[in-house]
């Protein structure tokens, strides 16, 4: 059968490099779905793969824009692979003013992925979610914690909005939300993939399905520029995109299952 795989946020950056890697180890008859909300950067990223001499599967281009949950839910499709990396602009010093949008595409986007691919995933498929290991609990507060720890999707899009209520109305600081939006929005990244996953983990496990978060470490970007000033270690797009796809083409490990992954180690949690 022919495997199908998504990708989002697939225009530059780490989900380029994936779109890459999936179109050159499936196989001819299989189908990569480069995604982004730029038809130009679509239409030119889908033809950069498609000539990469490397490439073996067939690359389409498509125009999704993950933060709009009812395009999501119009693209879904039966899927064997679906890979959740769209993200958004932010800059230091203008993370308030940058918040909706962010959390739209990085949150938003994280919610109707899980929604509209979770039940279409193939047997033994996988859906990961590219999150970070600043989405351990631990990076929260003690008080914060709880709206995030074992509750379920809709809370978890609870939290994120009564969130963006304080960042809007000036008490998000007060509130003990860390200063940096991208700690608690990837916190809430992973919430959201353990609530789906712990509704689905026996049966997933049967088949072989994998649904997880993934950490690829810190990799050499545009979206990551701003906040780093030390990328002496940093991976390069090419080199992060191959160790998430060992995860997506390596068998399934049921203590992976509805955890944050980094290079095929799990991240505690609570740590």
């Amino acid at each position: 059968m022919t495997r199908i795989a998504v990708v989002t946020g697939a225009n530059q950056g780490l989900g380029f490099a994936l779109v890459r890697g999936l179109a050159a180890r499936l196989a001819p008859e299989d189908l990569v779905l480069l995604t982004g909300r730029d038809p130009g950067r679509v239409a030119e990223a889908a033809a950069r793969v498609a000539a990469d001499p490397a490439t073996r599967s067939r690359v389409e281009g498509h125009v999704l824009d993950v933060s709009d949950a009812a395009a999501v839910a119009r693209f879904a499709r039966p899927a064997d692979i679906v890979l959740s990396n769209a993200i958004a602009a932010l800059d230091p010093d203008r993370q308030a003013e940058q918040a909706d949008v962010f959390l739209d595409v990085a949150n938003g986007g994280t919610h109707a992925v899980l929604r509209s691919f979770g039940p279409l995933l193939r047997p033994g498929g996988r859906l990961l979610i590219v999150a970070s290991s600043l989405g351990t609990l631990g990076h929260l507060p003690e008080p914060l914690r709880p709206r995030f720890d074992g509750v379920s999707l809709d809370d978890v899009e609870k939290a994120v909005e009564d969130w963006r209520a304080a960042i809007h109305d000036g008490t998000s600081a007060a509130a003990g939300w860390p200063e940096w939006i991208n700690v608690p929005s990837k916190v809430a990244q992973v919430a959201a993939v353990r609530a789906v996953a712990a509704e689905r983990r026996d049966t997933d496990l049967a088949n072989g399905t994998l649904v997880a978060a993934v950490c690829p470490g810190l990799v050499d970007t545009r979206a990551s520029r701003p906040w780093f000033s030390d990328f002496s270690q940093a991976q390069t797009p090419d080199e992060a995109a191959r160790k998430v796809l060992d995860l997506v083409f390596a068998d399934v490990d049921p203590a992976t299952y509805g955890e944050l992954v980094r290079y095929g180690r799990v991240l505690p949690w609570r740590s």
